[in-house]
């Protein structure tokens, strides 16, 4: 089925007022259900919205996407994952309606550029390793870049828009797969140890400032390189913490107390019994 047609359906065909649910089952539920909702006579708030309206509304069903995965709930996942693609839909009815573009464009779009993208699969390309892939997949953005008069720097396609941990992450990514890396995870290690010394001897504000950033670029470096996604291990880190901590507080709660009644040798005690 081609999106561009739902439209048409939606402006013509009133809502079921039976049991019956009014769109077809599959992958284009949502689409249907998104292009009624901003038809004529549909909803006053999803027909008011616009790409730069949406915008935080894509960025927080991301993150919950992200929570649900790590929860490994997979019925909490789907709905996290309707969430996103409830987004993509609107987005696509939006530009439909300017007569820009609409879903099937999109969906088109992007299986082309997967298929270009992946000669190992869908030719007689042959690769050794998801690596090799990688790097091949970094060539052929460049050379469509270049194809289209770009011709920036790879790294210049990460978008800026991104949080700080992401945004260096993907730095890091584009410039590793054109050759600029450690050799190592133990030089990147090294690197780590080398800007935490700098910073212990920085003797001003804006000196730590600059420091600071260095350590945590390099330790998004050493993380990479132990194939370890930063973002997602800093965020067990801050669940542990905060289990940890709750249960800490909870037990001094019983006991009539709060983290202030304890000296710093009593509050080390204490954190290490709710290990």
């Amino acid at each position: 089925m081609r999106y561009r047609g739902v439209r048409a359906v939606a402006e013509s065909e009133p809502v079921s007022k039976s049991n019956e649910r009014p769109y077809k089952p599959g992958i284009e539920a949502i689409f249907e259900v998104v292009a009624r909702l901003r038809a004529p006579g549909g909803c006053p708030w999803d027909r008011e919205q616009t790409h730069e309206s949406l915008r935080p509304y894509l960025l927080e069903e991301t993150y919950e996407l992200l929570e649900a995965i790590d929860s490994g709930d997979d019925a909490k996942m789907m709905e996290e994952l309707g969430d996103l693609l409830l987004q993509v839909a609107m987005h696509a009815e939006i530009a439909a309606q300017e007569g820009r573009f609409d879903a099937a464009n999109v969906s088109e779009a992007v299986a082309a550029k997967m298929v270009a993208r992946h000669p190992h699969v869908f030719s007689t390309t042959s690769v050794a390793d998801a690596d090799e892939v990688l790097r091949n997949w970094e060539h052929q953005k460049a050379d469509e870049a270049r194809k289209s008069g770009d011709d920036g720097s790879v790294v210049d396609r990460v978008p800026a828009t991104l949080p700080a941990l992401a945004w260096t992450l993907g730095l890091q990514k584009r410039a590793a797969r054109v050759g600029f890396d450690f050799t190592s995870a133990k030089e990147a290690a090294e690197s780590v140890a080398e800007e935490a010394r700098e910073l212990a001897t920085a003797t001003d504000s804006q000196q730590a400032f600059d420091e600071m950033g260095d350590l945590l670029f390099a330790i998004v470096s050493l993380a990479r390189r132990l194939k370890v996604n930063p973002e997602d291990a800093l965020r067990v880190a801050g669940q542990r913490f905060r289990d940890r901590f709750s249960r800490t507080e909870a037990s001094l709660r019983e006991e009539g107390k709060t983290f202030r009644d304890l000296d710093a040798e009593q509050l080390a005690l204490r954190w290490e019994e709710t290990e």
